[in-house]
Order: structure tokens, then C-alpha cells, then sequence
């Protein structure tokens, strides 16, 4: 056996512990949901930029932090082995990446836990109001995987969506401003994702992410799934979704049935996941095991071959070359970017 294959499996066990199947501030007025009107990024003077995520590679090497670079396209990778457990101990040499089918070279690697700006959108609607209180203990322990550097914000939404806490490294503070939310009215799954990406321009750290709880499904948005994708392209922001579902064999409406190809397709565009749970017991953990994803991926960060500044969408790939022994493993990340304009 390799020395190499001997460095991955031990970190590869341990992981599999923590991720089987799969792994202060004043209160703020709420913040109503922006005007569809205006489109997508339209209104937004400090949204997210539309390109590419960069990095500084000295220090981010050294000190696992991430500073703005104009060189290099940032990309975060998730890898999973058969059973859905995180992988672990790879190095720089067992990644490919490929823009628009080029193939580019890596030149920042990384795998350290930085300071995350996490948003936590969550669904109030009628439809929660026998799943409320377990998604609450899941929106709790997501909370307790935090680093003291990290920030969250709350989202709340049913007939509409609303800033319920901006940004704050108080646990206890999101925690109390759960306790007293009821659920109740429809379901405006798709304002309040814009909502929460939008709220993202306020980030304080390079490395950001929302995590949406919900039954799924869309029945009282002002801006359509056309609009949420595209705003999802521009955002460098990883979605991940718990879908809470009634199980097979319950009788559930059009908009629940198609909830989780909309979840399972926004987060993909950004290299998150959704993780569907029928067993409301099962929520904690559930929440726990993203938590622990979101800190436990690689960095990659290459020069983009392609120099054209004409906005256009460039699909990215990555590929492994895992050291021998290993079984066929998975990998997510982002699907693209949108090139700089200038």
C-alpha cells in the first residue's frame, strides 16, 4: 500500500464518524423581500460580484484565510466516497480542473477551516407547522458547529420573506430570535432564497454559504425559478438544503412534489447539496453532518486560460486522480462562473 493511500483512509474513518450517510448583536427591524421588478441583481449596489471568487495565495497557504486577487478563480470541493462519507487527506496532484472543457492548472491548493458568512433561510409556512419545532433543533445544532469567526443571519419566510437577524456571531441570539416564530401561511421559498443571497453583500468573510430549511416547493413568490437560478449563477455563494418530506405514500401538493428538483437544482449549480429527511429525528443530525461538509473541503484556485472579458457563462469541472486503492469516489463543486465584464 502506498504511503499516500496509508495518509487518506485514517482521515477517511475518522470522518465517517461524524458524517455517515453522506457529512452580538441588537435586534433589527425585518427587512421586506426586494421588488421583483428590478430583476434579479438590479437595486443591489454591493451585491455579490458576478465573477469569479479569487484568492491570494501566500497567505491563504499559510494562514488558511482567503484574500481578494484578481488572478485567481476560486473554487471549493467537496469529495465523498460510496457511502457518502467525506474524503479527506488529498493532495493538489489528485485534482484536475477544466474550464469550458480546457483543462486548467491548479496553482492555489488548500483544505483549512476558514471563517464562514452563513445565512440560514427557514420555512414558516403552514405546511411546517407539525415539523417546526424539530427543524428548530436542527437550525440549533447547524449553530453549534460554528468557529468563533464565523457569522450567521436568519430568514424566515411563509407569505413572505423577512430578515428575522442580520448578521451576528451570537448563537444564542439566532437561537432565541427561533424560539418565537410560529408557522403558518404560504410558502415564498424562492423570495426568501433571493432574500438571503442578497443579504450576503454584508458578508465580512470570502467563504460564504445559506442553508435552507424546508418542506420544498413554491407558492407564493413574487420572482420565478428563471430569476433564482440566474441570481444563483451570479452569487459566489454554496446552497445547502434540507428537505423535510412527508413520506412516500402521503398525499402531498403539486408544489411539494416538485420541491426537491428545485432545491436538488439550485444547490447543484453551486456545489452544495440538498439532503432529504422523512424522519424528522433524523433533522439534527442531518444539520450537523453540513456543517461538518462545509468544513472539511478543498480549495482549488487556477488562472483562467481564457483572457476574454465578455461575461459569458464558463462551465467548470472537476475531475479526480485519487491515489490506487481507493473505490470511485464522488466530487462536487460549482459549475461555473460568470466571466468579469472589464
Amino acid at each position: 500500500m502506498s504511503s499516500k493511500l496509508r495518509a487518506v483512509i485514517p482521515l477517511l474513518l475518522t470522518c465517517a464518524l461524524f458524517t455517515l450517510p453522506v457529512t452580538a448583536q441588537s435586534p433589527e427591524p425585518n427587512n421586506p423581500t426586494p421588488a421583483p421588478g428590478q430583476g434579479p441583481l438590479q437595486g443591489l449596489t454591493n451585491a455579490p460580484s458576478a465573477g469569479p471568487s479569487r484568492v491570494s495565495t501566500d497567505q491563504a497557504k499559510r494562514k488558511g484565510t482567503i484574500k481578494v486577487d484578481v488572478d485567481l478563480v476560486l473554487v471549493n470541493v467537496t469529495v465523498t466516497d460510496p457511502f457518502n462519507r467525506l474524503v479527506t487527506g488529498l493532495e493538489q496532484e489528485n485534482f484536475r480542473v477544466f474550464e469550458d472543457s480546457s483543462e486548467q492548472e491548479v496553482v492555489h491548493f488548500s483544505s483549512e477551516d476558514v471563517p464562514i458568512s452563513i445565512g440560514v433561510v427557514f420555512d414558516l409556512s403552514g405546511s411546517m407547522a407539525n415539523k417546526v419545532d424539530k427543524a428548530r433543533l436542527a437550525a440549533v445544532q447547524f449553530f453549534k458547529t460554528a468557529n468563533p469567526q464565523d457569522e450567521f443571519f436568519l430568514v424566515s419566510f411563509n407569505d413572505r420573506a423577512q430578515l428575522t437577524s442580520r448578521f451576528t456571531n451570537s448563537v444564542e441570539e439566532l437561537q432565541t430570535r427561533l424560539m418565537y416564530t410560529a408557522a403558518h401561511g404560504r410558502t415564498a421559498l424562492l423570495d426568501a432564497i433571493y432574500l438571503g443571497l442578497s443579504q450576503m453583500r454584508g458578508a465580512h468573510n470570502a467563504k460564504r454559504a445559506l442553508l435552507i430549511i424546508s418542506d420544498g416547493g413554491d407558492n407564493h413568490s413574487r420572482y420565478t425559478e428563471s430569476d433564482i437560478k440566474n441570481f444563483v449563477k451570479e452569487a459566489d455563494v454554496q446552497l445547502y438544503a434540507i428537505g423535510i418530506y412527508d413520506p412516500v405514500g402521503y398525499r402531498r401538493t403539486p408544489e411539494e412534489l416538485n420541491g426537491h428538483t428545485l432545491l436538488s437544482e439550485l444547490t447543484e449549480l453551486t456545489g452544495g447539496r440538498v439532503f432529504p429527511v422523512e424522519n424528522l429525528n433524523d433533522l439534527p443530525d442531518t444539520a450537523s453532518k453540513i456543517g461538518m461538509e462545509l468544513r472539511n473541503q478543498y480549495v482549488l484556485g487556477y488562472k483562467t486560460s481564457n483572457h476574454q472579458r465578455d461575461s459569458r457563462w464558463r462551465k467548470i469541472k472537476v475531475k479526480l486522480r485519487p491515489p490506487r486503492g481507493l473505490p470511485p469516489l464522488n466530487v462536487y463543486s460549482k459549475t461555473g462562473y460568470y466571466a468579469p465584464s472589464h
